[in-house]
């Protein structure tokens, strides 16, 4: 019997607990008989040992040194392409501050398994995670909700059975070879953010489906809005310098996002952010 090959993808920066604790937890994982696990990490200019520590703890990661500026959506098309090149069945996605329950990955490939055989063609399985201490959802597949705001996305929750999304946030994404190998890997425009949505409508597009797969693959706490552009608090300066920022909305790749995405009134969808932040300063004062 041929081995389906899983290849995990991760980047990380200066966050050495939390990263030897989403690998932990990955390890923790039994797959079942047919599969093996293979990760990737990109650890992108870490100044806190996280290299060091993970070549202690797991040798048997490969790990990919980043120079500190890829952020999140640059170090995970690194890790991407660097798995693809190698060709695998299935493709990971997995934030470094995502826990993953014992039985995630045996529960993931189960769903992608049965929904592609249900609809055959490659489907891409998402996990919804959950926090820590509320237990409220935080992340998983999204839908757009409304024609009129195509740039808007709104979390569904997981059930009994799988439920299908649009696009998703790239906390734990189970991507087979077929979708790979038609769509490829992150967009380079982006640097930070919107590269999870941006692939999941891509995929969408090119005629494939996403699915968000029944149950919690585990735990995952929201980012806090205070210190972000989306702090209402903060002087519109600070904000604007935050929002143009690679963690933030930068202005190139907002573009290429709703150019892509937000129909033939992309334009007004692309300056609507950074007007309504000015505005709402100037309403302050």
């Amino acid at each position: 019997m041929k081995v389906k090959r899983v290849a995990s993808l991760i980047s990380c920066h200066n966050r050495k607990a939390k990263t030897l604790a989403c690998l932990n937890a990955l390890f923790q994982n039994t797959l079942s008989e047919g599969f093996s696990l293979d990760v990737f990490l990109v650890d992108d200019g870490s100044t806190d040992g996280t290299e060091l520590a993970v070549r202690e703890r797991y040798p048997q990661v490969t790990v990919i040194k980043g120079d500190g500026n890829l952020f999140w959506n640059g170090g995970m098309r690194v890790a991407f392409d660097a798995a693809i090149d190698k060709g695998f069945d299935y493709y990971l996605w997995l934030n470094d501050d995502t826990l993953l329950y014992p039985t995630a990955l045996k529960s993931l490939l189960f769903t992608s398994v049965q929904l592609t055989t249900s609809v055959n063609k490659g489907v891409i399985v998402v996990g919804s995670t959950h926090d820590e201490v509320s237990g409220r959802l935080s992340y998983g597949g999204v839908v757009r909700p409304s024609k009129w705001r195509p740039t808007a996305f709104k979390l569904i929750a997981p059930s009994e059975t799988p439920v299908q999304c649009e696009a998703m946030n790239g906390n734990c994404v189970l991507i087979p070879h077929e979708v790979a190998s038609a769509i490829g890997g992150m967009e380079p425009a982006f640097a930070h953010a919107m590269g999870d949505l941006d692939y999941g409508l891509r995929a969408n597009y090119a005629g494939f489906s996403s699915w968000v797969m029944p149950g919690y693959v585990g735990t995952c706490s929201n980012n806090p809005a205070t210190g972000s552009f989306n702090d209402a608090s903060l002087p519109v300066s600070i904000r604007l310098k935050k929002m143009l920022s690679p963690k933030g909305l930068p202005l190139n790749s907002w573009r290429v996002f709703t150019q892509r995405h937000a129909g033939v009134l992309w334009p007004i969808y692309w300056a609507w952010p950074y007007l309504k932040v000015i505005v709402k300063g100037l309403l302050k004062k």
